[in-house]
């Protein structure tokens, strides 16, 4: 599948490194507030005081209703990361601030239940839209199973976790339990089988078998399950092959379903991974810049044929037992 060209247009990245002297506030006044929790070498995790753990979201394209980001910042470092972009809203700009520089968010159980009073029966919760609640943070600070074990006396909501941290299967009981009283899916993120390129596109994140391994011990405990095979990159994961291998994988471990859709670049992206292109796929880089310097998204004949791959996938897979949310049609909305 080739990447559609469009014409050569200028775009101005300018400034991403830059300092800024505005004012610091909302976001950004929290995140300098908070308190250094630890270091690791070149991560370092901070408190983020949250006015609100369960955000609403709003607009058409959006599948749910809220969601929950346990963390802010990324550890995994993966170069096509479209959540950078929440760094900026704190005032950390350089490209890799999002992957070190790591807020765990306070919790409050009791402000949480109240909040808690607001979703409506028909609502989904996202957890996890902006960074992986699963993240090596979680192993320490266990935020993401504090605010899943405030689902188990309650009943009725519904629930979709997307991870790409074999970290899940940690918490395997408390999601059957809580599956056992709510509608709950968990979606593992799985870009490629191909643990080399993983590595080079997901250098911090686990082996796409490690992941595949947890989903199916979720599977076997009665978990609705479902495999994202996303972002798709022309040229670098989207061929029949490297697609129809994770859909077997997935088929394996007992998944439910299969999703996919095109990489999405935002500007604070692009500033990461067209580095990474230039140095592990100097052959794509001038076809990605020619595209995505002009616009963040791929439509068109390359996103209708991507459909028809997977749609043919999941039908060959038995990968439709259940609909996945429609993440990929979503506007961000990010917290």
């Amino acid at each position: 599948m080739a990447l559609p060209y469009l014409k050569p247009a200028r775009f101005d990245i300018g400034g991403i490194n830059g300092e800024t002297d505005r004012m610091l506030i909302g976001i950004a006044k929290l995140a300098q507030s908070g308190e250094t929790l630890a270091q690791k070498t070149q991560v370092q995790y901070r408190t983020l005081p949250a006015r609100t753990l369960l955000n609403r979201c709003s607009g058409e394209r959006v599948p749910f209703a809220w969601t929950i980001n346990p963390y802010r910042g990324c550890e995994f470092g993966c170069k096509y990361c479209y959540a950078r972009y929440t760094h900026e809203f704190m005032e950390l700009r350089a490209p890799l601030d999002f992957e070190r520089v790591i807020f765990a968010k306070q919790f409050d159980e009791g402000a949480f239940s109240r909040e808690l009073r607001s979703v409506k029966a028909e609502d989904w919760i996202a957890i996890g839209t902006a960074t992986d609640p699963y993240l090596p943070a979680e192993r320490r600070y266990c935020l993401t199973q504090k605010i899943l074990k405030m689902f188990l006396p309650r009943h009725g909501f519904q629930l979709a976790l997307t991870t790409k941290s074999d970290l899940v299967a940690r918490d395997a009981e408390l999601l059957r339990q809580v599956a056992a009283r709510n509608r709950l899916r968990v979606h593992m993120t799985v870009t490629t089988m191909d643990a080399e390129l993983a590595r080079l596109l997901e250098p911090m994140a686990p082996r796409p078998d490690l992941r595949l391994r947890a989903l199916s011990l979720l599977a076997r405990a009665g978990v609705e399950t479902g495999v994202a095979a996303s972002p798709v990159m022309p040229g670098i994961n989207d061929s029949l092959e490297s697609l129809e291998a994770i859909a077997q994988a997935a088929q394996a471990a007992g998944a439910g379903h299969l999703w996919a859709q095109p990489v999405f670049l935002k500007p604070c992206a692009l500033a990461v991974f067209l580095p990474f292109l230039d140095q592990s796929c100097p052959h794509l880089s001038s076809a990605y810049r020619r595209h995505f310097e002009r616009q963040s998204r791929i439509h068109g004949a390359y996103e209708q044929r991507l459909a028809g791959t997977v749609h043919a996938l999941r039908d060959k897979y038995e990968l439709h037992r259940a609909p996945p949310l429609p993440w990929g049609q979503m506007k961000l909305a990010l917290d």
